[in-house]
């Protein structure tokens, strides 16, 4: 396969990169765009109600006010009354309050119509100094008069006062309204821009992840299964994408898995079939093994039971009659016909143990272990043991005759190897996890650490046959048998005194436990 040319691809960061780059460029933009919409809103706010719109008002309550002054110069010049003269005095207040407002609503921006006011201002001023005032003045020394309450002059100058204010109102009224339109068209603006906006996000959005889908999600899913036809068993199917550089490296390193794994099978299908053919030998092996089992426990046997007969026939007929060299040569040909008789029915039962096997079921060890201290009941009485076995031994899962050779070897052992004192033999178990320890401790003569794996050889002795009967075959027969089990056994070298081995077996479930 023509690897891809991953080198001339962007990265997938730098697909990311770029599409980020975009949507914020995009809504920097937008953000641009709608904070000057705003700036506009609120410039237009601002003039509609902070500066022109409250002036006009405060315009209109200066027209009031001073409406209010010459009425109320007009009523005490008809009455001479002071509380008519009340509206003049208070109306100079409320224009002094509405000039300083509009004044300060208008301030630096509208210098036109400050001058407007500061205008109307001095005509206000020249109707009290030239009319208002004097009338006032006149009222109070002569009296009532209604030619001084219909003076032409005070006429005229309060319609220039009045005029002037109406007109300034007037203007201010037209600036209003295209303040407020002009607020309209800032509101419609930053509607539409704001409409706009969302939707140029929204295409922006969609063409993004359209753009990602299919350079990123869609080579992705790809090589996803592609790796499933590979996982599913074809391993000859290639894995050849397309997309960012990472995903095709990716890709290239999968399938450089995949050509790993097809070569790794190739020689795994050789290795079976070497294996297979291994297995076909030793089938045949062991099936020789087994002719030679049969032959070793019947003709050999027969031979060594004619041998140990004569010899024993001669024994008894001419003891006596020989000389005593003669009969002990005749003592050493028994005992050795009697000894291969036994080794060879020892190393018949090694050889079977695990090819023979029988199914294995539920044993109470208990009852396991006291048919072997029955079994060992002669060899016990003899040598005055003591056999301590708990009460609460479990229920294992095994063959019982190869489990009971085990606790026999043990205990037989621990009979034949003592000391000066009668044998104390103690078994205990507990549980760890999913296996069950059994111990078997006594008092005898022990045996070194530098033995513990040696004792456990076939046909390994410490001891000489004369010192200590036996083959040499029992430990390995109890490793064989426990090692078959599931378990393992060892030599406990911890201990000062005696020996003690310890051998673990499987838990069996409670489910599969008889209750009773």
């Amino acid at each position: 396969m023509t690897s891809p040319d991953h080198t001339t691809r962007w990265p997938a960061k730098r697909l990311l990169f770029a599409a980020v780059a975009i949507l914020i460029l995009v809504s920097g933009g937008a953000v641009g765009a709608i904070a000057l919409s705003l700036s506009q809103l609120t410039d237009a706010r601002v003039l509609v109600l902070e500066q022109i719109g409250p002036a006009r008002r405060h315009v209109q309550e200066l027209s009031t006010a001073y409406v209010n002054q010459e009425t109320g110069v007009r009523g005490f010049a008809l009455s001479g009354r002071d509380e008519f003269l009340a509206p003049y005095l208070s109306g100079q207040a409320d224009e002094r309050a509405a000039f300083g407002s509009a004044r300060s609503r208008l301030g630096d921006a509208f210098p036109r119509y400050s001058a407007e006011l500061d205008r109307i201002q001095g005509l206000a001023v020249t109707w009290r100094t030239s009319y208002a005032e004097p009338v006032v003045a006149q009222i109070r020394a002569t009296g009532p008069s209604l030619e001084s309450a219909s003076t032409e002059q005070g006429k005229t100058l309060f319609d220039g006062v009045r005029t002037a204010a109406k007109d300034l109102e007037s203007r201010l009224a037209v600036e209003v309204d295209g303040a407020r339109a002009r607020l309209d068209r800032a509101a419609d603006t930053l509607l539409w821009l704001a409409m706009g906006v969302g939707l140029l996000m929204v295409v922006l959005i969609a063409g993004v992840a359209v753009v990602l889908y299919r350079i990123l999600i869609m080579p992705l899913a790809g090589l996803a299964e592609q790796v499933r036809t590979v996982a599913s068993g074809e391993f000859q199917s290639e894995v050849d994408v397309t997309g960012p550089r990472e995903i095709v490296m990716l890709g290239h390193d999968i399938d450089g898995m995949r050509r790993r794994i097809v070569q790794d099978l190739d020689s795994v299908r050789t290795a079976h079939e070497q294996l297979d053919a291994q297995s076909t030998e030793l089938q045949r092996s062991n099936a020789e093994l087994e002719q030679f089992a049969y032959v070793a426990s019947h003709d050999l046997q027969e031979p060594l039971r004619k041998v140990a007969s004569f010899c024993q026939l001669l024994e008894r007929r001419y003891g006596g009659q020989l000389d005593e060299r003669a009969d002990q040569y005749i003592g050493f040909a028994v005992d050795g016909a009697k000894r291969m008789q036994v080794l060879i029915n020892d190393l018949l039962a090694f050889s079977r143990v695990g090819r023979m096997a029988r199914e294995h079921t539920l044993v109470d060890v208990g009852e396991l272990v006291d048919q072997v201290v029955g079994t060992l009941s002669p060899a016990i009485q003899e040598s005055g043991a003591v056999i301590d076995v708990p009460e609460d031994l479990p229920t294992v899962r095994g063959e019982a005759s190869l489990l009971g050779g085990v606790f026999q070897n043990l205990v037989g052992n621990a009979l034949k190897f003592r000391g000066d004192e009668p044998p104390v033999v103690t078994l205990t178990v507990e549980r760890t996890d999913d296996l069950w320890t059994f111990t078997c401790r006594d008092n005898g003569i022990g045996i070194d650490t530098e033995y513990a794996e040696r004792i456990f050889v076939i046909f390994q002795r410490l001891h000489h046959k004369d010192a200590y009967p036996g083959t040499g075959i029992g430990l390995a027969m109890c490793r064989k048998i426990i090692e078959y089990h599931g378990g393992t056994i060892w030599l406990d070298t911890s201990q000062d005194t005696g020996t003690t081995f310890k051998f673990t077996l499987p838990v069996v479930e409670e489910s599969e436990t008889p209750h009773e």
